[in-house]
């Protein structure tokens, strides 16, 4: 494994792991909010044991990345970090869950609304799409707002998983979670991410409401696949419907037994499905 980092938006200096032989094709891998690089670790190893060069990146605020110096956390400065890592990897595949997901098609989208042309040249949308379930965006958001005093232990934070997670089985192991916490000078543990990207959630969700993102998405012109958890509160199939309107040309798996984390729910079927699509798009 190799250590890489680039700078973003606003200066911001953003850190990946790599897998694999940096001669082969890149693929970007980019978490959804609240988790770090760390996630993608087995998906990572398996796409660089397929023959590409797997860079999973800690997003602006969240694990070793820094935090913005302002508190901004819009799309733009999001969008202007995928083109850093884009321009580091000379033209990638990108694979973006949930706010991963909205940082790649932005970058994507808007290059070719100003440019004519895409900075990657593969795009893979996990369980998020232009248009998402409030409902579910609101638990999802709750559940990361909750708990700003942190938690006195690692099984504390299992524990709180666990309960908005049911359908998982709880690790008996917690040392695992030590990556995506952080251990304050008060002894207690929080979430490994900067709390004013939750306070600038609005400023998103306005990009999404005015319509933006449907833009961007219209405005695709490179292969596209899209992978929605069947159980997903997020995304709905009439999310992921309206999303393949949008881009007649992008292809699309529904993953059974799967919720809004899909690559954790099951990761063997979403790793394949990836894989497939890659090795098909992505001359190698």
């Amino acid at each position: 494994m190799q250590h890489l980092s680039v700078i973003g938006g606003n200066g911001v200096r953003l850190v990946a792991d790599a897998y694999g032989d940096p001669a082969a094709p890149a693929v970007l891998l980019l978490h959804g909010g609240g988790q770090t690089r760390h996630s993608w670790r087995n998906t990572a190893k398996d796409l660089a044991a397929s023959g590409f060069f797997a860079v999973s990146a800690d997003h602006r605020g969240h694990g070793d990345s820094g935090w913005d110096p302002d508190g901004r956390y819009d799309w733009e400065f999001f969008r202007e970090d995928v083109e850093a890592w884009c321009s580091e990897l000379r033209g990638p595949a990108v694979v973006g869950a949930s706010l991963g997901g909205m940082s790649a098609l932005t970058a994507a989208g808007h290059g070719v609304m100003t440019t004519g042309v895409s900075c990657m040249r593969a795009i893979v949308l996990v369980d998020i799409a232009p248009r998402v379930e409030q409902a579910g965006s609101d638990k999802i958001l709750a559940f990361m707002a909750a708990r700003p005093e942190g938690f006195a232990s690692l099984d504390e934070a299992a524990d709180a998983i666990a309960e908005y997670l049911p359908h998982r089985t709880r690790p008996k192991d917690t040392s695992g979670l030590a990556k995506n916490l952080r251990l304050g000078d008060d002894g207690r543990y929080r979430w490994h991410w900067d709390p004013a990207w939750i306070i600038d959630i609005d400023r998103r969700r306005a990009t999404r409401n005015e319509g933006m993102l449907d833009d961007y998405a219209r405005a695709l012109n490179i292969p596209a696949l899209l992978v929605r958890g069947r159980q997903s509160d997020l995304l709905s199939e009439s999310g992921a419907r309206h999303f393949i309107e949008l881009v007649p040309h992008a292809e699309y798996v529904d993953v059974a037994g799967a919720g809004h984390m899909v690559a954790g729910d099951k990761n063997d079927a979403f790793t394949n499905a990836v894989v497939e699509f890659l090795s098909r798009v992505v001359a190698h």
